[in-house]
């Protein structure tokens, strides 16, 4: 049996166990620690360190001699999330959404003041709703879209509000910043948002923004006719959508 070569750039394997136990931890690690717990031997550890040290990819403590990982990283983390689709990422879990719901199920981000669609899979009952990717929606007066100003700041709120008036698109819709507000807070404490007939009267929605670290990838929702919802159904939607925008942001994370 032919032998396996051992691969190239082992020394990389070896900087990767360190970067990793590093990673598991909070707070700095002393040398020996680290070598000990990747099986390194303290020089060789110590020279990939130093390594590493020198490109960013950890730092050192200048007093207690300990290391954590470095600034460096941040920016390449940060940029591989940018990379990533949310719509590739969402996908297999608006399937499942889907498939306990039995309705249709959207996944939108914000641009320009607006939800977008970028993914919808429709409800194979009757009846079912008019939405196509690639169409926006106002903010104001859509889940999806009151989820995502829940997550604004006030002050990004109030700057919204001024350039954006508040149009009646049904009798339900919220016309008045006050209503506004009172809707966002109660939202940010519940963890999704409804739309019930504020964008098209006989449509209901739920809608629940994914959100990590300050960074909005956009918002799920799940949309039905008015006459199918019962309160047996809503609490099995209100579950079934946080448990969806959970596994999302566990994939980001």
């Amino acid at each position: 049996m032919a032998q396996t070569k051992p691969p190239y750039g082992s020394v990389l394997i070896k900087a990767d166990h360190i970067l990793e136990f590093l990673s598991r931890h909070n707070n700095p690690q002393r040398l020996s620690d680290i070598a000990k717990q990747t099986e390194l031997t303290n020089p060789t550890a110590l020279k990939i360190l130093n390594t590493l040290l020198l490109i960013g990819y950890v730092q050192k403590d200048p007093d207690t001699k300990m290391f954590s990982l470095g600034p460096r990283l941040i920016k390449y983390a940060n940029k591989s999330l940018h990379q990533i689709s949310i719509k590739q990422i969402a996908q297999p879990h608006l399937e499942q959404l889907q498939k306990v719901t039995t309705e249709t199920v959207h996944l939108g981000i914000y641009e320009l003041d607006h939800i977008k669609y970028i993914s919808k899979i429709e409800s194979k009952k009757p009846v079912s709703l008019y939405s196509e990717i690639g169409k926006s929606i106002p903010l104001y007066c859509s889940a999806m879209g009151k989820a995502v100003l829940a997550d604004f700041t006030d002050q990004q709120i109030e700057h919204y509000i001024d350039h954006n008036p508040l149009i009646k698109k049904t009798e339900n819709t919220i016309v008045t910043t006050h209503a506004l507000y009172q809707e966002i807070n109660k939202i940010r404490t519940q963890g999704y948002a409804f739309d019930d007939g504020e964008h098209d009267f006989e449509v209901f929605c739920i809608g629940s923004s994914i959100t990590v670290d300050g960074k909005n990838y956009g918002a799920i929702s799940v949309s039905l006719p008015k006459y199918r919802l019962t309160d047996e159904i809503l609490a099995d939607l209100i579950s079934n959508i946080l448990i969806c925008k959970t596994n999302i942001i566990e994939e980001l994370t």
